[in-house]
């Protein structure tokens, strides 16, 4: 099973602006919740970004704790449908956190994303150069840059639209990294697992996850590079993994993409990343995989792959995304964080 071939288009120039947002500004607003310390910053805050069949609660009891601890300032978005609509749309959620969290902050941004949370930034930095000089980093924790031939089997009969645009060939994927990959002053760290059973194939010479083109800074690096014993599958690399995790602050708390080199070997020790309870891990990894679950089990399905938005294309400057019925979230969460 493949997806249906990259259609034969011309893409829009890098450099040209992006499109005005089809969402409304109180949707966005309201899938934004920020810790107060985001407000005049100083350091460069986190912007904590979902998966698929995810939604900020994956982050609440591992990445937040810990980010909180190290005093640095985060805030985490709801992508529509828990990441299951089109990607397109979420990628406007990310266009307006990144603006947002640049204009409370007065710094730039650094992203850190699991698995399509790892993507769907570059998506944002394709398409509306503007975000570009606001955000410093885009940390992936299993992103699927390339997609994965687990989406192309899913997709079969029929699947969510954004398990469409993850399959392998897809059109979305053509147009997410065409011309270039990455781009200048942006630095990239890509963090995977060669025991990845989602985002496949993650090892080898060319593992979806890796970036290579474009003039970002990037560094690709599996978890078994730095202890080679460490087995975290997909759900685990982006919740749990203290390897990820390590890597992750290394390229937080330096300039540029993440050095392995300088990430102690003594974390290969460290069942757990900082921030998580050892005595609620088993109850909470427990409660995600059962909301995995149902959620991919009852998401309607659809047939094809949503069509590629008319920004997209070079022959369509200026003109706006198109509206999706697919904006509702599962979660509404308003109250900023204190923190």
């Amino acid at each position: 099973m493949t997806a249906t071939p990259a259609l034969a288009i011309t893409y829009a120039p890098v450099n040209q602006p992006g499109p005005s947002l089809s969402v409304p500004a109180a949707q966005l607003r309201s899938a934004l919740v920020c810790t107060a310390s985001v407000t005049r910053a100083r350091r460069a805050p986190v912007l904590l970004v979902p998966g698929t069949l995810l939604n900020p609660s994956e982050f609440a009891w591992n990445w937040e704790p810990a980010l909180s601890r190290a005093k640095i300032p985060y805030c985490t978005v709801d992508l529509p449908n828990d990441g299951m609509a089109d990607i397109q749309i979420a990628g406007e959620y990310i266009v307006s956190a990144i603006r947002t969290m640049h204009a409370m902050s007065g710094q730039k941004v650094d992203i850190v994303g699991h698995s399509q949370g790892g993507m769907v930034p570059r998506w944002a930095l394709r398409f509306w150069p503007d975000t570009r000089p606001l955000v410093n980093a885009v940390i992936g924790l299993s992103p699927s840059n390339h997609g994965t031939v687990d989406a192309n089997l899913a997709c079969a009969d029929g699947c969510a639209p954004a398990i469409w645009q993850q399959a392998i060939g897809s059109h979305f994927l053509a147009a997410l990294n065409s011309y270039q990959e990455t781009f200048a002053g942006i630095s990239y760290t890509n963090i995977y697992t060669d025991t990845d059973e989602v985002v496949v194939p993650n090892i080898g010479p060319h593992p979806s996850s890796a970036l290579t083109t474009g003039d970002g800074a990037i560094t690709n690096v599996a978890i078994q590079q730095v202890c080679p014993n460490d087995v975290s599958e997909h759900l685990g690399i982006g919740t749990y993994d203290a390897t990820a995790y390590a890597i992750a602050l290394e390229a937080l708390t330096h300039a540029g993409p993440a050095n392995p080199a300088l990430v102690p070997r003594s974390v290969c020790l460290d069942p757990l990343m900082p921030g998580v309870n050892p005595l609620t891990f088993p109850l909470d990894f427990a409660t995600l995989g059962a909301g995995v679950a149902e959620t991919l089990a009852t998401y309607p399905h659809v047939s094809t792959e949503p069509p590629l938005a008319c920004y997209v294309t070079a022959h369509c400057p200026g003109q706006p995304a198109p509206r999706t019925r697919a904006t509702r979230t599962v979660r509404r969460r308003t109250a900023r964080r204190s923190g």
